[in-house]
Order: structure tokens, then sequence, then C-alpha cells
């Protein structure tokens, strides 16, 4: 039998965000943060010390005894501290680590939170629902960079976004600590606010559920919750160190949950994360896969009677590219932070490996005859479902990047080996359909449709440069072109030129249908900051090329800028002058 952790792990990485965590005080038990009734009891030993009374064994009977009422959390903390600012400093105290507390690790997140928050900040876990009144899942989630939206009253729960668009949201359902509303009774537990239990019944509706140190046993009101609800999508996982007590087991019952025995939080969620990691690098291509595929397309561009197998072979990883590629993966809907911009664009970095180095091989040594299967294979990528409703612009445009890394990996390859015609088919020959309707790729996808100076800001370390995601890209496809440009030099040479090759060309189309060049907004990439500094030549290269080779110029032979001359000299100049006016930037 397969071990339940080992399913649970699978389900958590093959669907990121669809499970949520249900915790309860087990799980900060190794952080020796009381409970809410532990609280309760320290207090009444307080009020029978203070009256010079023993109130032990049971000092909520004595309580009752002494005072006629049963003990309630609000009212103690009312009687014992008179103003809020008060109230804060008691609470603190059990909530908040002293000096020698922190040093011992006392009442600071556990190796749970902190696993949980790694999980988190992957974008694995979007949703916790919690019974606890501490804060260690928030600090524990900061160190990660993330910043959670904590819903603990029903005022928050009604004014809440949709869960969706959130990168992490807190429920708790028992309040928090610097709250005295927080719920302590068994009235108090067995009723909940309609409207945190609107929110309740969404989330068990609409999400997987593992459960962690939470006995079911005195919070009636959420196991009303669970019990209401009647679908289940997803499946359940109920972790326990023991025999679970009856209201657990009618729980898990009800939700046909897989039960995991475990030792502990800490050890239980650090080995889920560690196995949820362990999947997203085993995800990754191997190394050998890109090499194989590589040696595979050699062999197939070698021989035209190869070419239903080198067909298969591109199309096999573009559509693993593509049916990768969706918004259950890459949702659009939570506001990105440098680390969810940074991890995403690795993510589609990796499932382009392979891709890639196909791309690189057949672009530099295929023939005429292999440009429309490189042209299908862009157009398919760009082939991106329309977005509808509420989303961020930075995330959506990032659904056309594996197109984008494909075009940059291809036309360089092309350019190293002067095969122009590979150029056109990439640039001019492939149609890109979105909703504004149908057009020629480099008028609608390049790096400023992509992200450039907008979402492309959030790469970290490249706040400040003034093309962020061409510096990025050109970082990246360094060594899928190390075989074929092996110098630094020439690689810059031929990424430069494939820039000013897009910027020439978009030029061109512009000023087909408008006359004046300076309403042109001409995507200049990372050559065009380089330029005005002698770091590239590829402005005057080409112009040298262009004074040489006139009507005869390779680029103009293979059908660029329509093959006329004139053509290519307009765009020239536009180009050529917008790169002038950066030096004065």
């Amino acid at each position: 039998m397969i071990d339940p952790i080992l399913s649970l792990a699978f389900s958590i990485h093959s669907n990121p965000g669809v499970y949520a965590l249900l915790i309860g005080s087990g799980v900060s038990r190794a952080a020796q943060i009381p409970t809410g009734w532990e609280i309760v009891l320290d207090l009444i030993r307080r009020v029978a010390r203070l009256q010079d009374d023993d109130c032990e064994p049971e000092p909520d009977a004595w309580f009752k005894a002494k005072f006629g009422m049963e003990p309630d959390y609000s009212m103690l903390l009312d009687r014992l501290s008179r103003t809020p600012a008060e109230r804060s400093q008691l609470l603190r105290a059990y909530f908040e680590p002293a000096a020698e507390e922190q040093e011992a690790g006392i009442k600071m997140p556990t190796a749970a939170h902190h696993a949980i928050a790694d999980l988190v900040a992957r974008g694995y876990i979007r949703v916790i629902i919690t019974t606890n009144f501490d804060r260690l899942l928030e600090r524990a989630l900061e160190a990660q960079n993330v910043t959670p939206t904590v819903i603990s009253t029903p005022d928050a729960a009604e004014g809440a976004l949709p869960l969706q668009h959130n990168r992490c949201v807190i429920i708790k359902v028992h309040g928090d600590y610097l709250d005295t509303r927080i719920k302590n009774t068994a009235s108090e537990l067995a009723n909940l606010d309609p409207r945190i239990n609107q929110l309740l019944d969404r989330v068990f509706d609409e999400y997987g559920l593992l459960v962690c140190g939470w006995s079911a046993k005195w919070d009636v009101g959420l196991r009303a919750a669970l019990e209401r609800c009647k679908n289940h999508r997803f499946a359940t996982y109920w972790t326990t160190r023991s025999s679970t007590e009856e209201a657990a087991s009618r729980l898990i019952t009800l939700r046909r949950a897989t039960v995991i025995r475990i030792d502990g939080a800490d050890q239980f969620f650090r080995d889920l994360a560690d196995k949820v990691l362990t999947l997203e690098d085993y995800a990754k291509p191997h190394p050998m896969s890109a090499a194989l595929a590589k040696a595979a397309a050699k062999k197939y561009l070698a021989e035209p009677r190869y070419l239903i197998q080198l067909h298969d072979l591109v199309t096999h990883e573009v559509e693993k590219v593509v049916s990768e590629n969706t918004e259950e993966r890459f949702p659009i809907t939570v506001e990105p932070t440098s680390e969810d911009y940074l991890h995403r664009l690795r993510a589609y970095e990796s499932m382009c490996e392979v891709l890639l180095a196909i791309l690189t091989t057949g672009c530099y040594w295929g023939d005429r005859t292999h440009d429309r299967l490189w042209s299908k294979c862009i157009q398919r990528l760009t082939n991106v479902p329309h977005v509808r409703g509420f989303y961020y612009p930075a995330l959506a445009q990032l659904r056309w990047y594996p197109a984008l890394l494909a075009i940059y990996a291809g036309g360089i390859a092309a350019l190293a080996s002067e095969n122009y015609h590979v150029l056109k088919a990439l640039l001019l020959d492939t149609r890109v359909r979105d909703i504004d309707g149908e057009d020629v790729l480099v008028r609608r996808l390049h790096v400023y449709s992509v992200g450039e100076g907008q979402g492309a800001k959030l790469i970290p370390g490249k706040e400040r440069e003034y093309t962020p995601l061409s510096n990025h890209v050109h970082e990246v496809l360094r060594d899928h072109l190390r075989d074929l440009l092996p110098d630094d030099r020439s690689y810059d040479i031929m990424y430069d030129r494939l820039e000013y090759f897009v910027a020439l060309l978009y030029a061109d189309l512009e000023m087909q249908v408008q006359r004046d060049p300076n309403c042109i907004r001409i995507p200049v990439g990372r050559f065009g900051w380089r330029a005005p500094h002698g770091m590239t030549s590829v402005l005057t290269d080409v112009q040298r090329e262009v004074e040489e080779q006139g009507a005869t110029w390779a680029a103009l032979k293979a059908g660029l800028f329509g093959g006329a001359l004139e053509r290519f000299q307009k765009a020239q100049r536009a180009t050529d002058e917008l790169v002038k006016r950066l030096q004065w930037w």
C-alpha cells in the first residue's frame, strides 16, 4: 500500500492552491502557546490567589461556585483590565515571548509553521482555517515575505475579497488574541456568526482539506460547517497521533477522509513540505532530456525522410508546454509579489527546457522545408485563452512568456547561422489571434507585451533596470545557446541583433499604416540602452552590411521588409533615432 502522505504530497503538488488547511491547537503545542481555555483557567487561578483561595483541582468549578456564573474569557478580561491597552498587555504575556523565552524557542513559530509558510510561499496552500488565537503562522509567513489576509471577525469576513483573489487567507474562526471577542465557552463555540459560516461553507465546498492538530470535540459550530457540506470535489486528509475521538471519527466517515498517523505536527509538515518540493524538483526535466531531444532533432533534420518524426517531436513538446500553461497552475487573480513573479518565471522556464533545446537546434540547422514547422510551433504557444473578469495584468501577460522564450531562442539561433528565412517564419509568417483580432506576431508579441516595464519590475534585483525582462531572458537563454555561440561576446551580439530586428520589423509594419514615425512606440530591448554607451555594435554592424550588400542583403532576399531596401531604411531611421534619444534619458 502507498503511504497516504505520499498521496497527499502528490495531490498538493498536482493541484496548487486547491487544498485548504484546518489546524488546531496541536500545531502550536510545541511552541508552548496556551489554548483559550488554558488562559481562562490561569486567569481564574490569579483571581483565587488574590482572594487567598485555593481553586484547585477544578478552577472553573471553583469560579462558578464562587460567583454563580460560568467563567467567560471576555468577562474575566473586562474585570481584570479596564482599558483595551491593559487587556492587550495582559494577553501579550500569554502569546508573545519574553527575551529568555525567545532564546529558548518558546512561543516562537515551530517547524510546522515554517513548513506551512514554505508551502504557501510556493503557491501550494492559499487558505488556512485555524482555531488558534496566536500569530505564529503570520510570523512564519512574514519570514517568507508573505503578508496574509487575516479574517478573525464577522466584519472582516463580510468585507473580504473572494478567496481566489488572495495569495493567502487565514480564517481565525475563534478570533485573534488581541481581540477580547475570541470564543472559548461551549455556547460561543456552538454558534458561529452567519458571515463566518458562509465563508466556511465556501471553503469546505470548493477546496480539498488537510486537518491537523484539531480534535473536533469542542468546536460544535465548526463541526456543523463540515457536516453541512455535501460536496467532496477534492479529498480530505486527517492527521492524528492516536485514535480519534467520536466527533472526529464521525467527520472522517462523513467526508470519506484518509487518515494519516503522525508523531507530531512538526515532523509531519516538515516531511510533507520536503516531499512536495521533491516532486517539484522531479518535475523539472532532467538535463539529459534536453540533450537527447537535441540529438534527436539533429538526426531528424539531417534527412528529409525524418520530417514526420521531427514534426511529432516538436508537436509533442509544444503540447506539453501548452497543457501546463493553465490558469489552475498559474492563477492570475492573486496579487503577485516579487517572489511569486520570479517563481512563476522559473516554472515557465523549466517547462520549456526541452522545447528550447529542439528549437535552437532546428532554427540553426534547419532549411526552408522546416520553416512552417517552427511557425506552427510558435503560433500554438501563443494560443492562450482569453480572460474575463478581474485579473492582474502582470500575471495575465506572463502567459505568453513561453512563446517569448521560444521566439528569442529560435530567433537568435537563426541569426547565428544567417537563416533569415527562419526569422521571417517566426516573426512575420506567424499569426497571433487575441481579443483584438489576428495580426502578425512581431506586432503583438515582444518583451513589452509580456511585461517589460510593468510586471518585470517585480523581478528581484532588477527593479531599477530599464529593461528587466529583456535582461532576464538574456541570462536565461545563455546556456541554451552555448553550443552554438560559445563565447559571451558572440552571444551578446546575436541577442542584440534579434532585438534590433524585432524593433525594425515592428517599425516597418507600423509605418505601413501610419506615416508619422514619431507616433510609433517601437519595442526597444536591452540593446537600446547599451548602444549609446558603446556597449554594442549592432546598429553599426547592420548599417555596414547594408552599405556593402545593398539590395542583395540576405535579410532582404529572405523577404524581410518586403524585400525592399527603402522600407528597411525608413524603419532603420525611426528605430535608430529612438535609440539615440535614449542616451539622454
